[in-house]
């Protein structure tokens, strides 16, 4: 089940916090409860992708997304992502969380979102692809950084995202099914 009441826990928690700029890192404190875990009673690799979520809401909150989001009525996806694990995360484990913008190009916001133990390791690291969507489908990002007010450009997109990118575009979609 979708933690509802965890996603407005962090975002009545955060909603009086400074605004950020539109890459600026959010950061917030997340538990591994027992509902988060698997058969080796650590964080489950599924339900780390919805905890994240839990950091990218307050994020869009921050930096003013979500109030355009409600004015336009548009929506905010996923549209890909990869997860690097590293570090087991145990029931009851704190971690910080660390979320922001890298950078965008014309079709796509390319968000990272980390996880940090208490010891300063990193358990976990996220590359989001997020697409706004309008009625009409994708909403260009240079239109969204319009509806914010900002007519900021994309900051450098790194070579490492760049490459992840390109592995996409490579990748033959829809998948191949077999003959049989």
């Amino acid at each position: 089940m979708y933690p509802f009441i965890r996603l407005v826990w962090q975002v009545v928690k955060h909603r009086r916090d400074a605004r950020l700029p539109l890459t600026g890192t959010h950061v917030s404190t997340h538990y591994c409860l027992p509902w988060d875990i698997d058969l080796w009673w650590e964080l489950n690799n599924g339900r780390t992708l919805t905890i994240f979520d839990l950091g990218r809401i307050p994020l869009a909150q921050r930096v003013g997304l979500i109030d355009v989001l409600r004015e336009k009525g548009w929506g905010l996806t996923v549209a890909g992502s990869v997860v690097r694990y590293r570090r087991r995360v145990r029931m009851f484990d704190r971690i910080e969380m660390r979320s922001r913008a890298t950078c965008w190009d014309e079709r796509f916001v390319y968000v990272e979102q980390s996880m940090w133990k208490r010891n300063g390791e990193c358990s976990s690291h996220a590359l989001l692809r997020m697409a706004v969507t309008g009625k009409n489908g994708i909403v260009p990002p240079g239109e969204v950084m319009a509806a914010l007010g900002r007519g900021d450009e994309s900051p450098e997109m790194p070579e490492w995202i760049a490459r992840w990118i390109a592995a996409e575009d490579a990748r033959p979609w829809p998948p191949m099914q077999d003959a049989d």
